[in-house]
C-alpha cells in the first residue's frame, strides 16, 4: 500500500512492458494513470474515446486527456464515435453500445501498437454494481462473481488482456488519493443522470437497500462477488473450457445440461461474440435439438451466426449493412 491509501492488485505484473490505460478524464481513471506511473509503470498508451454523447464536454474531455497525457510524456490515442447512432442501427441500449464501442476501440489500439495488456480502472463500488446489474438480469455464478482483476477478451479478432488493479478500492479512497496529491480530473455531469441502470443502481437501489437494513451493505455483496469470482475460476480450471473455433454436437449432448452451458459460453466469450449469456447460449443450444426439423443456424448478438454441419458448431460474422 502506498501512501495514498490504495490498495492496488498489480499481481507480478512487468513494469518495463507496454500497457494501453483506458482514461476518461473521471476521477477514476486519472486516479488509477497517476498510480500506475507511482507504482512504476512508464511505458504507457493513453486510450480515450469520445462516445458522442455529450457534446461540447466530451470534446473538452478530449482535449483534457491529450493535454494530461503530454504534460506526463506519454503517448495518446483518441477517437471518437457516435454511440446514439450505433445504438439504433443495432437495436442496444446505450450502455450496451457503450461499452463494445470503447472495447472495440481498445482492440483496434492495441492491434495498431502491438500492446494487448489493458488497465481498466473499475474499483470496489463498480463490483458491487456489477453484482446486482447482473443479478437482476437473471445470471449465473459468473455474472454474480462481477469483473475479474485479470481476464481475457477477444473483441474482432483481437485478445485483449484486461487488468483491474482497483477492484479492492472503494470510491472513497479513490477521492482521498485525489484529494491528498491535489489530482484535477474531468467532471461528468452524465454520471449524477439516473437515466442509465447502473446510475440507478448507484443512487437509488444501494441507498435504499442501505435503510432496510440499516447498515451499507456494498461491503458484503463485494465479498459475495469476490468469493463466488474465486469459486467460478476454479470451475473454469477443473472443466478446461479451451472450447476452441468449432464445438462437438455429439460430444455436447452426453454433457449434463449445466456443463453443456458452460462450455458454449466459454465458446462464445472465446470467439469474441458479445454479450454472450443466457439467452444467446440457449439460443446454441437449440442447435443440439435432433427433432427433424430442428434449426441449423441461429442468429447471436453483434451480427454473429452459429450453425450447425456435420455434427460441428460453428460461428460464422455477418456482413456489416452499410447507411
Amino acid at each position: 500500500m502506498n501512501q495514498s491509501g490504495l490498495k492496488l492488485d498489480f499481481k507480478h505484473l512487468s513494469r518495463t512492458a507496454r500497457y494501453l490505460v483506458g482514461v476518461s478524464g473521471g476521477r477514476d481513471s486519472v486516479a488509477l494513470l497517476h498510480a500506475l506511473l507511482d507504482a512504476g509503470f512508464k511505458r504507457l498508451i493513453v486510450c480515450h474515446l469520445n462516445h458522442g454523447l455529450r457534446g461540447r464536454a466530451a470534446a473538452g474531455d478530449a482535449r483534457w486527456v491529450q493535454a494530461l497525457a503530454k504534460r506526463l510524456g506519454l503517448e495518446c490515442v483518441s477517437e471518437k464515435a457516435d454511440v446514439a447512432q450505433l445504438a439504433t442501427e443495432t437495436g442496444q441500449s446505450l450502455e450496451t453500445t457503450a461499452r463494445n464501442t470503447r472495447y472495440g476501440f481498445f482492440a483496434r489500439v492495441a492491434r495498431r501498437r502491438r500492446c494487448r495488456a489493458l488497465f481498466l480502472a473499475h474499483h470496489a463500488d463498480d463490483q458491487v454494481e456489477t453484482l446486482l446489474f447482473n443479478l437482476f438480469r437473471g445470471t449465473g455464478r459468473a455474472g454474480l462473481g462481477g469483473m475479474s482483476p485479470e481476464s481475457e477478451r477477444t473483441v474482432d479478432g483481437v485478445r485483449l488482456r484486461v487488468l483491474r488493479p482497483l477492484l479492492g478500492v472503494w470510491r472513497e479512497q479513490i477521492d482521498l488519493y485525489i484529494s491528498e496529491h491535489a489530482i484535477p480530473f474531468r467532471e461528468d455531469a452524465s454520471n449524477r443522470a439516473v437515466d442509465f441502470t447502473r446510475n440507478r443502481i448507484r443512487h437509488e437501489l444501494l441507498p435504499l437497500l442501505e435503510r432496510v437494513f440499516g447498515r451499507d451493505v456494498r461491503g458484503a455483496v463485494w465479498r459475495t462477488a469476490t468469493l463466488l469470482r474465486a469459486e467460478e475460476d476454479w470451475l473454469a480450471a477443473l472443466a478446461g473450457e479451451e472450447p476452441g473455433v468449432e464445438l462437438d454436437v455429439p460430444l455436447l449432448r452426453k454433457m449434463p445440461l449445466a456443463q453443456q452451458r458452460r462450455r458454449i459460453l466459454a465458446w462464445l466469450r472465446q470467439n469474441g461474440v458479445p454479450d454472450a449469456g443466457f439467452d444467446p447460449v440457449e439460443t446454441v443450444r437449440s442447435l443440439l435439438e435432433t427433432a427433424p426439423r430442428s434449426p441449423a443456424k441461429v442468429n447471436l448478438p453483434g451480427n454473429w451466426h452459429a450453425r450447425r454441419r456435420a455434427g460441428r458448431l460453428f460461428l460464422e460474422r455477418g456482413k456489416q449493412s452499410t447507411p
